[in-house]
């Protein structure tokens, strides 16, 4: 509960927080007023973490600065607004609307789950809101009640937090060495490490809708062990409240992100039964349209001596259990390691009614984790908590190896590779991504050159990485056919000045159609970086993904 007064501070000359009102496993949500325009605001104070070396809290600070940017771009009313993104004595806050109201989590302890056209009301608006994101390149990946608000009047449903939890290129454990996100409603595919993307967000809203309509997720169990094998490997069982929307539950639940049910069809399926007041069944024959998500490469399975060609498994689903348990056990070893608990993940397994099938290798053991319960009063935006209830089950969790990064030297997420380019630089870039030099430009591109990782190096210019980038946007139509939702701004990178464009343009050919570029300019050591990606707009969220990657493991050599 907030307290008027309460170490009341103006924060970037602008913003007076004046109570707090949230608190969450990403930092705290004040009440604010904003001092220049005279409203009320919310503002996110975003958590710092004290293990992170000075550069690595750097990097942090610039890639969730840079992902806040470009939610604050995202346009829909089921969107929190962002209002501005500010750095006060090096630690980042969002600037937000103050939704009047408390978040879905909050409404479904206090008066119970809802029946299905309510559910299905709920649905609809969250997946407006994804879709609006996912076009944009922007991922939530922390989907659940608790940051879903309610807007007292209206009943409007708005979702918060988008790409806060967990920003593109530390998305799992296997990958990056860490793992933030609610298990309970976390997708297998990040859960195992093989891969996130639009078609995990689409699980979570499954795992939220069985939450709404019967109080509890389908994936709660006693223990963090329980709820991971859950996910990954036991049947699912959507409750019996669920029956009106099985065919819409069923289709997010699907553990195979190639099949499952896409934004545009559920939200279809869910528009019919609050017209007719039934669900109608799938589009015969149906394709899914989102699926330009990069699939990543598996860790290596632990080795196990039970393992055998004989037991391999023989459908869809079936083998992306087993492919995803070997995955699962990492987890679970490294959460009983970090919890001191002296077993291995075998048995944690097991004593969650699991099989086990492998054993974790001696680095994976080596971690800690904690957990942070959250929560709010009535007036809430930005990350809204709430104490663990039926339908706010449990902790955000994070999960983190110890590792002692350098400046000097990056990780290549699982499916990339380290590339020591001879102008000067390296930078993790896709494994099948090929080196094509031109001119005093560098270029890695896919097969096909669908995508075009490129960089160049410069000597520094007139106004700096901002001036670089605001003189290309005004040459846009010019150098490229078509330019349009061109936009220039001003962030950092490595605590440097940086400046990032973005825009559209018509693409090289017709049959290939409109191309989206991400590009991000800065200087350091003396010398002007340029790095950008450029895709087909109906991949720009693995183009987005290729972008944060390359520039979070870009260096100077």
């Amino acid at each position: 509960m907030g307290t008027e007064g309460e170490n009341v501070r103006v924060i970037a000359g602008r913003y007076r927080l004046e109570a707090r009102i949230g608190r969450g496993g990403m930092g705290v949500v004040w009440r604010a007023t904003d001092q220049l325009l005279g409203r009320r605001v919310a503002v996110k104070e975003l958590a710092v973490d004290d293990s992170l070396s000075e550069d690595e809290a750097r990097l942090q600070r610039d890639r969730t600065l840079r992902e806040a940017r470009a939610v604050a771009q995202l346009r829909h009313p089921h969107i929190i607004v962002v209002h501005d993104v500010v750095v006060d004595d090096e630690r980042p806050y969002l600037v937000m609307e103050l939704i009047d109201g408390g978040s879905l989590a909050e409404r479904i302890s206090a008066d119970g789950p809802v029946d299905a056209r309510e559910a299905a009301r709920i649905g609809i608006g969250l997946l407006g809101a994804l879709r609006r994101a996912h076009d944009a390149g922007v991922l939530h990946r922390d989907l659940k009640p608790a940051n879903v608000l309610m807007e007292a009047g209206t009943d409007r449903v708005v979702l918060t937090d988008f790409g806060i939890a967990q920003v593109a290129g530390a998305t799992t454990l296997t990958e990056s060495g860490a793992f933030v996100g609610s298990p309970e409603y976390t997708a297998p595919e990040r859960m195992s490490g093989v891969r996130t993307g639009p078609e995990s967000d689409l699980w979570s809203l499954g795992a939220l809708l069985c939450t709404v309509l019967s109080g509890e997720s389908p994936f709660r169990r006693d223990s963090l062990g329980g709820i991971l094998h859950a996910v990954v490997v036991d049947e699912i069982r959507p409750p019996a409240q669920a029956t009106p929307l099985l065919p819409v539950v069923r289709g997010l639940l699907e553990r195979d992100p190639e099949r499952r049910l896409d934004a545009v069809e559920a939200e279809r399926m869910l528009r019919a039964f609050r017209d007719t007041g039934r669900t109608p069944r799938l589009l015969t024959p149906y394709t899914p349209t989102q699926r330009d998500v990069p699939k990543r490469k598996p860790a290596p399975p632990p080795p196990s001596s039970s393992t055998s060609a004989s037991s391999s498994p023989s459908t869809v689903e079936e083998r992306s259990a087993k492919h995803s348990t070997r995955g699962i056990l990492v987890a679970a070893a490294l959460v009983a390691a970090m919890a001191g608990a002296g077993v291995s993940a075998a048995a944690l397994l097991m004593n969650d009614g699991g099989g086990g099938g492998g054993t974790p290798s001696p680095s994976s053991t080596s971690s800690s984790s904690s957990r942070s319960s959250t929560s709010t009063s009535g007036v809430t935006a930005g990350a809204s908590g709430s104490a663990p209830t039926s339908a706010s089950p449990g902790p955000t969790v994070t999960v983190t190896r110890q590792q002692t990064p350098t400046s000097t030297a990056r990780t290549a997420p699982s499916g990339y590779r380290v590339a020591d380019d001879p102008y000067g630089f390296s930078l993790a870039v896709p494994d099948d991504f090929t080196r094509d030099p031109q001119g005093e430009r560098v270029f890695y591109m896919s097969p096909g050159q669908t995508f075009r990782l490129g960089i160049k190096v410069t000597d520094p210019e007139t106004g700096g990485p901002l001036g670089v980038m605001q003189r290309a946007d005004a040459k846009g139509p010019s150098t490229n056919p078509g330019y349009r939702d061109g936009t220039v701004t001003q962030t950092t990178h490595n605590g440097q000045t940086a400046a990032l464009w973005e825009f559209t343009w018509n693409g090289f050919t017709k049959a290939e159609g409109a191309r989206h570029t991400y590009d991000l300019c800065w200087e350091e050591g003396g010398r002007m970086y340029d790095v950008w990606v450029s895709a087909p707009v109906g991949k720009v969220t693995e183009a987005k993904e290729y972008f944060d990657v390359a520039v979070d493991t870009f260096v100077r050599t």
